[in-house]
């Protein structure tokens, strides 16, 4: 088993590794297609200079009656509101909640998210960090964790986000004799955007920084988490766990079930598969960027209860956009209380909402 590991491990280092000058070809030769697929997709309503993207009018509308434990506007706390799902969640939920954006850079999001969102810069990482929180979680209501890294070594991986971290990722697996958890807590101790860095440490700082600064009643926490969190033993996922990806995963779940029991607020647990579509301005998954013109006929919405398949294919991914709007939706319509739920895409059109909100209330 340990020697299987290792191998996993090695297989999954060599496949993360091999595509960097790839997907650096990939970014500057397909940025015009990526745009062009995007504009199919979203209404621009800022002139050129300053792009905001929206979900379509006719996806948007609210049935007040249904909203439940969270009111229209209360404070929703968006963390990791810079990244490609979180700055669609944060411009999407201020149609009906004040929202606050928490991001490393307030500059990258701020041309994205325009006014609607109120951005506060705060690091996770930092020791710190619970300061650095406190402005933006003091009275905050609900939270939407959207906070992550790549499941294998990429620029993500690297503290600025931007950098290429072929050389560190490979010295440390030679410092370490092959040994994976130790290479990997390695580049940990390094400041490195590991799983155990961003996924669980994160989460835990989060939990302690809302519960000691919100001062008002917490209502509800949605994370978005991933698929093959409760099934990381079972094939392919062992794989995709061979950085420790979903095991930081699992570890933020069962601390926020805890506080929750403690705190008296909701959660929900978000599985999204292999995530596709714009935005592409930080996006390191070469994978993605080979699925550019997927969403143009996968619009169909499933969900299922739990960390399930939908329809019996592990192929299928998840849109963003589609993510967003489901995240919205959860917490407009005051769904999946105290559970998870997998959504992922197939091919047809995007559901009327009230078929999307039939589906999530089905989850209680």
């Amino acid at each position: 088993m340990r020697f299987m590991g290792r191998l996993a491990f090695s297989v999954a280092i060599m496949l993360a590794l091999a595509p960097a000058i790839a997907l650096q070809f990939v970014h500057r030769t397909q940025s015009h297609h990526c745009f062009a697929t995007l504009q199919s997709h979203y209404r621009f309503t800022t002139p050129q200079s300053n792009r905001r993207f929206t979900t379509p009018q006719s996806h948007r509308r609210v049935n007040t009656q249904l909203m439940a434990d969270l009111e229209q506007g209360d404070t929703v706390c968006v963390i990791g509101a810079s990244g490609n799902v979180g700055k669609l969640v944060a411009l999407r939920l201020s149609e009906n909640y004040n929202v606050r954006g928490v991001v490393r850079d307030t500059s990258k999001a701020r041309s994205f998210l325009g006014e609607k969102v109120e951005l506060f810069q705060a690091d996770l990482r930092a020791d710190d960090a619970t300061a650095q929180l406190a402005p933006a979680l003091e009275g905050a209501q609900a939270l939407v964790i959207c906070t992550g890294t790549t499941a294998f070594p990429t620029q993500a991986w690297s503290p600025t986000g931007r950098d290429d971290v072929a050389m560190p990722v490979l010295r440390a697996l030679f410092d370490s004799r092959f040994k994976p958890r130790k290479a990997i807590n390695d580049l940990s101790d390094q400041g490195f955007n590991t799983p155990d860095i961003v996924d669980k440490d994160g989460t835990l700082k989060l939990l302690e920084a809302w519960a000691s600064t919100a001062n008002v009643e917490r209502k509800r926490l949605i994370l978005l988490s991933s698929v093959g969190v409760q099934r990381r033993k079972e094939m392919p996922y062992p794989i995709l766990n061979a950085c420790g990806v979903l095991d930081a995963k699992a570890a933020a779940e069962t601390a926020i079930i805890s506080d929750a029991k403690i705190g008296g607020f909701s959660y929900t647990f978000v599985r999204p598969s292999q995530l596709f579509g714009g935005p592409y301005d930080n996006n390191f998954y070469l994978g993605t960027l080979f699925q550019l013109d997927k969403d143009a006929e996968t619009r169909e919405v499933l969900i299922g209860r739990g960390d399930v398949t939908m329809n019996d294919d592990p192929q299928l991914g998840t849109l963003r956009s589609t993510l967003a709007e489901v995240i919205a939706q959860t917490l407009e319509t005051g769904a999946a209380l105290d559970t998870d739920f997998t959504v992922v895409n197939a091919k047809g059109e995007f559901p009327e909402v009230a078929v999307l909100q039939e589906r999530l209330a089905m989850l209680k």
